[in-house]
């Protein structure tokens, strides 16, 4: 009995010490103020996939002018580059989005084509205005400056932002065309090229009116006129006469010293900002005023810029230039691309 009462005895014991201890542990600092605390930083497992939409799809092999070397990269990495070098990085992100869908729609249609004439070998594309003016983050960094981390930036959410998508009329990816500036109307691409496309044709573009490349004036010698025309004007005084406009309001044909032109024919032979023009002969010079900076057929620019200071999308500005298409995967296509080679 003794025996059983001195085990219980024990027991109580050593449990009263048990929960005790920590108590004797905190108690003697409970009352000073924490200095510290034990922070929790993990690294995210997943940290790398934010950039796997980069690497998506096949590489795009381009031919770089100034190095005479191919450049190989992801396609979404190219589009980056384009539209960093196509459109200006201030510009509205709606805008900026929309560009890179005719940037992706153009080099997917490249790659779906079976062989790249004019393009050296290794290459399917140069990064001129040939095809898409492209330039590297090199490139960039030396023409940005101080402004390169911020553009660069902008570029790039707008081109994450519609990673994948192009643009297609029936089930086909189109010809993305784009320009810098209209006159107020963009033109049929038949009135520009020999082609009726459906879903290039004019529209209005009112917005365009505020790009600083609307309105130009350029002076030459009457000689120099003469001479890139392959015309003599008469002694009458008279410079021409336009004998018809096109849809989008440019000089579809023009009369001068005995020659009929069309007006892209001017516009090429004088080297001029647009099919849009008149012009006055003072003294000796001709002085050419244009309205507008492009050949004028597809997307505007600017008028995009515009729409989108407006609240308009991308999908809405896409739309609006290009009856009748729809925005897509080019999931289908790349696999058609891959399953070519």
């Amino acid at each position: 009995m003794k025996q059983s009462k001195f085990i219980l005895l024990t027991v109580a014991v050593l449990l009263v010490i048990t929960f005790a201890v920590p108590s004797l542990l905190v108690l003697p600092f409970s009352s000073e103020k924490a200095t510290g605390k034990l922070d929790e930083q993990l690294t995210k497992e997943t940290s790398g996939q934010d950039n796997a939409w980069l690497a998506k799809g096949p590489s795009i092999t381009v031919f770089r002018s100034n190095e005479k070397a191919v450049e190989k990269l992801p396609i979404e990495r190219y589009v980056i580059g384009v539209v960093a070098s196509e459109m200006p990085a201030d510009f509205e992100e709606e805008a900026l989005k929309a560009q890179a869908l005719t940037a992706r729609t153009y080099i997917i249609n490249q790659l779906m084509l079976k062989s790249h004439v004019g393009v050296p070998d290794g290459a399917v594309v140069t990064d001129t205005v040939q095809h898409q003016v492209y330039k590297s983050l090199a490139d960039l960094k030396g023409i940005w400056g101080k402004d390169y981390n911020w553009k660069l930036k902008k570029v790039t959410d707008a081109v994450k932002a519609t990673a994948g998508q192009i643009i297609t009329y029936k089930n086909e990816p189109i010809t993305a065309a784009f320009f810098s500036t209209s006159n107020g109307y963009t033109e049929n691409s038949q009135d520009y090229w020999e082609n009726s496309v459906p879903y290039l044709q004019s529209v209005a573009s009112p917005w365009d009116k505020e790009s600083p490349k609307f309105i130009a004036k350029k002076t030459m010698s009457t000689q120099e006129f003469e001479n890139k025309l392959g015309i003599h004007l008469g002694s009458d005084g008279s410079v021409g006469t336009v004998t018809a406009r096109t849809s989008g309001k440019r000089v579809g044909t023009v009369q001068i010293g005995g020659k009929t032109f069309t007006g892209r024919e001017v516009r090429e032979k004088l080297e001029l900002n647009s099919s849009d023009f008149s012009w006055v002969k003072k003294g000796k010079n001709i002085i050419i005023t244009t309205k507008g900076n492009g050949h004028g057929v597809g997307m505007s620019q600017y008028g995009a810029n515009g729409m989108a200071q407006e609240g308009k999308t991308y999908k809405q500005i896409v739309a609006y230039y290009y009856k009748g298409t729809e925005i897509a995967s080019d999931d289908s296509y790349l696999n058609k691309v891959t399953a070519k080679k």
